[in-house]
């Protein structure tokens, strides 16, 4: 497969500009030389940028951030499966403290809500709350 720096962006639904940004932060490649030369001039990629894209969406949405990123791209290529493992560990336990963080704000939220509910008089409780 030869995809144009648009369709492999539009494949793997990102910005042409994010396809860029990753390359220069040097987790994605520019096609090699061999591959780029066509009529029109432009650069293709592969199925290998593909799903190094792929890879790299998947891992942001895990909550990784791009030096992980890097480093998990790097443990691939060594098969290091035991940092890898421990990488995922240590993101779960940040997902576990923010889902908690985020349960909290909640339950904060939902109680104001009822207390503002009460009463169409006076000062909503939601209000105050976020004035402090």
């Amino acid at each position: 497969m030869a995809l144009t720096i648009s369709e492999l962006a539009r494949s793997a639904r990102v910005g042409v500009e994010t396809v860029r940004f990753y390359q220069r932060k040097g987790l994605l490649f520019d096609p090699r030389p061999g591959s780029v030369p066509t009529s029109s001039g432009r650069k293709h990629y592969g199925d290998d940028e593909m799903r190094r894209l792929r890879f790299i969406r998947g891992a942001q949405r895990a909550g990784f951030a791009l030096e992980e990123i890097r480093e998990l791209l790097e443990l691939d290529r060594s098969n290091d499966r035991a940092r890898a493992r421990e990488m995922a560990r240590l993101r779960i336990v940040e997902l576990d403290a923010r889902i908690a963080e985020l349960e909290a704000a909640r339950r904060s939220l939902e109680s104001l809500a009822r207390e503002c509910a009460k009463s169409d008089e006076g000062p909503c409780p939601i209000i105050e709350a976020f004035e402090r």
